[in-house]
């Protein structure tokens, strides 16, 4: 499909597109943005598109997926009560040193005992090694989305054994 016929597809059913975006997030601009995302992956793919039903089709998944990309990316930036007492007051350094050193223990017996090899070498290259998804899943011979759903499962694993641990 040309790029042409594709852009004047999109802008046809950009409405639609757009009611469907609204569905699943609750500000128009994050549905704009999924929108104009969806639309510059498919720009990338313009030539293997054979159809406008194959072209609308794709965007609609697209967004789909855009849309609860977002909302994961929203659900994980927690908010915390601020503290306003929390500059001033007159903290014991060592104390604190030792509690971040506890945790930090915790997290390590949580990596060792509760994720696969898998995961723990994905996290490793990503966490300490500084390396992308992209070098990661070449190193691997996987796909990158296989990676980042690695290392997805591995964080929620982390986080819900630390909850656990710290309800005790």
């Amino acid at each position: 499909m040309s790029k042409e016929t594709l852009t004047s597809t999109f802008t046809e059913l950009r409405k639609g597109f757009l009611r469907l975006a609204m569905r699943f997030l609750p500000s128009q601009e994050d549905a704009d943005d999924a929108l104009q995302e969806a639309f510059f992956r498919l720009w990338k793919q313009a030539d293997r598109i054979s159809s406008r039903e194959e072209a609308e089709a794709l965007t609609v998944v697209t967004v789909k997926n855009l849309c609860i990309d977002i909302l994961r990316r929203k659900s994980h930036l927690q908010t915390v009560e601020l503290d306003e007492n929390r500059d001033n007051a007159v903290g014991d350094p060592e104390s604190e040193a030792q509690e971040r050193e506890e945790r930090f223990r915790i997290i390590e017996r949580i990596i060792e005992f509760h994720l696969t090899p898998l995961q723990r070498q994905i996290l490793h290259m990503k966490e300490y090694e500084n390396k992308d998804y992209e070098e990661i899943a070449e190193i691997l011979g996987m796909q990158p989305p296989a990676v980042r759903m690695q290392m997805s499962r591995a964080r929620k694993e982390i986080r819900a054994c630390y909850l656990k641990q710290m309800e005790r």
